[in-house]
């Protein structure tokens, strides 16, 4: 799910900040929690004694540490990193301030780029989102504050909607979409300007496509018109529901435009027992996991991730991913290894689409597919790591969560990726071993399966080039697995004829490494 647009900003209002004798040593490090609380506690719409209730402390404390004249504890900024559910932010700033490093200053603003038609020179100081799930629906909350640092006024604001249920699976998204499109009845799209929703935002559709809406946020209202003149800055917010149907696990924000600060909230029931994590991607083959932590905050029956970063690049996607672990049991007991992955979306060996031989890339004219492919199996194996541990690297192919395209990825013990597109085993040399292997596809068993030590794989790179590389060992044992996915075959076909894999009750050898 993709929304949003995103663009540069401004230093959030800083406060004027006093210090007691005992803060002395700190030097300007406590300028740095106070700002960061106060830019936080303005981003989540809070007055002093709002926040001071959420976090269970004294409004007369909480506006001594937000003016600098008390210097907070540990278990403070704990408190306010909940409440405030800054991913993080609040938590950094307090140990600047422990460690008496130097106060913090934001970098000036990067320069203006105009990607918005209508929009002049409207920068996004803050863009936050809030994602929450309950009963199969997802309510989205979108604020940002905007400042205008162009000559004109600015009248309108151009936001894009955009759902996928099976991304890395055009075909069949597209199947989805024509024959149940996303509408704006399921939307029910409202916008508001200001605090409080007391002001709300008239739009205009811009583009209504079956998976996807733009839409003209516009500065005007039942209250008549407000634009945001040169200077000015103000909050925008809006709202809309897409049901479980139309989106899928998982929440990308992509930086359209210069962007000063960016956060994601996301709010699940407790008894789901959500795992999620973050993936950086881009328009490269490579799918990174965040640089910095996503925080889980459990308060009653509710659990809140929450993760932000600052100046963001350009063009780059934060996408953040989830699995419903609650879902995976069956009458409260753990489930089997089978329906864990069935439920982390991975095909199962019932599935007849794992006996057929992928369909291979037209490179480079298929680059962008292929490119998207590779992100999807990224994100399966993120998935799936959470679920298990891998002593002995792990791989997927692309039959494997439902895209029957010619693409595989190798996650090595040393931490490097293997990527192939088109791949085919040319040649086997060396001794050959027997050790156990275990399938995403079928993950109940393990088999002993014989294997050579060295394979030669010729494969196909993403500029169309045809290249031979030779593997090794566990690499080898690894590659050649996935490589069999592609031509349609599972491990138990390279079995010895009389010998039949074993239970994983049975199995010693889970998260030890091959042995050679």
């Amino acid at each position: 799910m993709t929304t949003g647009t995103t663009g540069p900003g401004t230093p959030a209002e800083q406060p004027t900040v006093t210090h007691s004798s005992e803060d002395a040593d700190a030097g300007g490090a406590v300028n740095v929690f106070a700002a960061e609380l106060e830019r936080w506690r303005d981003v989540r719409g809070f007055s002093r004694a709002a926040l001071a209730k959420a976090m269970g402390y004294d409004r007369s404390y909480v506006s001594k540490v937000l003016s600098g004249a008390e210097r907070p504890s540990e278990a403070f900024a704990g408190h306010a990193e909940s409440a405030l559910r800054a991913g993080g932010a609040l938590r950094t700033a307090f140990r600047d301030l422990e460690s008496h490093r130097p106060a913090r200053t934001r970098p000036p603003a990067p320069p203006m780029v105009d990607l918005q038609a209508g929009t002049g020179g409207l920068l996004v100081d803050h863009d936050d989102a809030t994602l929450r799930y309950d009963d199969g629906v997802y309510r989205l909350t979108q604020r940002r504050r905007l400042v205008n640092h162009g000559s004109e006024p600015i009248s309108r604001y151009l936001i894009r909607i955009s759902v996928d249920r099976y991304p890395g699976d055009p075909e069949r998204s597209n199947q989805l979409y024509s024959e149940n499109p996303l509408t704006w009845d399921e939307l029910n799209l409202h916008a508001w300007h200001g605090r409080g929703r007391t002001n709300p935002m008239d739009w205009t559709a811009h583009h209504d496509r079956d998976a996807f809406k733009e839409v003209w946020l516009l500065f005007a209202g039942e209250h008549g018109h407000f634009p945001l003149y040169p200077g000015e800055a103000c909050w925008i917010e809006y709202e809309y529901t897409v049901s479980e149907t139309h989106w899928g696990n998982w929440f990308q924000r992509a930086v359209r435009l210069p962007t000063r600060t960016l956060s994601v909230c996301l709010d699940f029931p407790a008894d789901l027992a959500a795992s999620v994590w973050g993936l950086h991607t881009s328009m490269t083959a490579q799918a990174m996991p965040f640089a910095t932590a996503i925080t889980r905050a459990d308060s009653g029956d509710r659990h809140t991730f929450s993760w932000s970063c600052e100046d963001p690049p350009l063009h780059a996607r934060y996408r953040l991913e989830w699995d419903f672990r609650g879902r995976a049991t069956r009458g409260g007991a753990p489930a089997a290894p089978s329906d864990v992955m069935a439920a982390l979306g991975i095909v199962q060996d019932s599935d007849p689409a794992l006996r057929h031989v992928a369909r291979r890339f037209d490179l480079p004219a298929e680059a962008e597919d292929a490119r998207r492919v590779v992100t999807e199996l990224h994100s399966a194996a993120e998935r799936v790591a959470q679920a298990h541990t891998f002593g002995k690297g792990m791989g997927i192919a692309a039959p494997q969560i439902g895209i029957d395209r010619a693409a595989a990825i190798v996650r090595t013990l040393d931490g490097e990726t293997i990527t192939l597109f088109n791949p085919t085993i040319i040649e086997s040399a060396g001794e050959v071993d027997e050790q156990y292997e275990g399938c995403l596809s079928f993950f109940d068993v393990r088999g002993q399966v014989p294997c050579a030590h060295v394979v030669h794989v010729e494969h196909t790179t993403i500029d169309g080039d045809t290249k031979i590389t030779v593997f090794y060992r566990g690499v080898a044992r690894l590659v050649r697995h996935e490589v069999d996915h592609l031509h349609g075959l599972l491990y138990t076909d390279r079995m010895r004829d009389g010998v039949e894999p074993i239970p994983v009750e049975q199995y010693r050898g889970t998260g030890t490494t091959w042995k050679y």
